[in-house]
């Protein structure tokens, strides 16, 4: 754990230009602390810049802000950049690229255990369910009010992170944040509909073409969702929809991973797994990160290749976590 509060407040006390980004293809939490940070900037009289590849997912553009999130950063200088919700300088893409370039300091919020470290101010919490309840926690520590519109994005990294407040790293703090973000007007039924109990159709579309390739092998469920699957269905971004979470819920499961193939060739996994079966490690040693229940990491391709690299790791995964259960 590193958390420099202080430091971090100060900096940005400092700057007249803020620079906020966070990683590829952002979920609940990436967006929740973009604009959770964001909102609470502007109302203390700043103008940051808020930018992540790709724009905000049109599922989370409920989330009040998002509309001032910029897709793409090809100018511009800045006294901080703030990267949010990354666990290494490789998720933040393009705009994390151009950012760290021209920006002076470099600060660091997360919540990942496998954070790299990169910038020189940390605000890296790997015991914090959500990127958002680290900024909460920074919030509380320097006695700023929650609007409503802090609120919200909060609670939509908490809700998010946790499915729903279903994950093993759920605490009485969990709940307590989610009391807190409510009582200041963010709204926990809106938020669950809008992210864990929204389903478009082409998702269901994506899962039947998906669970044609499911497999079940010592522990290890395992699909793959093909370049040809993705364009069919017009979907730009690599994504398997949550239907992971949906695989690992299967009782026989230890360890699920989704392999998705990229337009470049590479392959994008995801992986999650059961109390006592820890993925993150294989997702470390593979160049990406994340948690022990859920991370991820890209590699080289072909999917087969992919394929036969990554499953026995996996299944070692889980012949290790049946003799600590043991």
């Amino acid at each position: 754990m590193t958390i420099e509060w202080d430091k971090a407040a100060a900096a940005v006390d400092a700057a007249e230009r803020i620079l906020l980004v966070t990683h590829l293809h952002p979920d609940g939490d990436a967006i929740g602390s973009l604009l959770g940070l964001r909102n609470a900037l502007v109302e203390r009289g700043k103008t940051p810049d808020a930018v992540v590849d790709g724009g905000v997912p049109p599922y989370l553009r409920f989330v009040p802000g998002s509309d001032q999130v910029r897709s793409t950063l090809v100018e511009g200088e800045w006294d901080l950049m703030i990267s949010l919700d990354s666990s290494d300088e490789e998720r933040t893409g393009a705009a994390g690229v151009y950012g760290r370039a021209h920006s002076k300091v470099v600060m660091n919020i997360d919540h990942h255990p496998t954070n790299t470290m990169f910038g020189s101010i940390y605000l890296v919490q790997p015991e914090a369910v959500s990127t958002t309840e680290v900024l909460y926690g920074w919030f509380e520590h320097i006695g700023l009010a929650i609007s409503k519109d802090v609120a919200l994005p909060l609670l939509v990294g908490l809700v998010t992170d946790t499915n729903a407040f279903r994950t093993s790293n759920v605490n009485a703090r969990t709940l307590h944040l989610a009391q807190v973000f409510m009582e200041s007007g963010a709204s926990l039924t809106e938020v669950t509909a809008r992210t864990v109990s929204s389903t478009p159709y082409n998702t269901v579309e994506l899962w039947r073409s998906a669970l044609q390739t499911v497999a079940l092998e010592d522990g290890v469920i395992s699909a793959t969702i093909t370049q040809d699957s993705l364009k069919q269905l017009k979907l730009v971004e690599p994504t398997d929809a949550g239907l992971i979470g949906f695989m690992i819920s299967t009782d026989e499961s230890r360890v699920a991973v989704v392999f998705k193939e990229l337009a470049d060739g590479r392959v994008e996994l995801s992986f999650r797994s059961k109390p006592g079966f820890d993925v993150s490690q294989v997702a470390l040693s593979l160049g990406g990160g994340g948690h022990k229940q859920a991370s991820g990491a890209t590699i080289a391709g072909p999917i087969e290749a992919a394929r036969a690299r990554v499953l026995p790791l996996l299944r070692e995964v889980v012949r290790q976590g049946a003799l600590v259960i043991r």
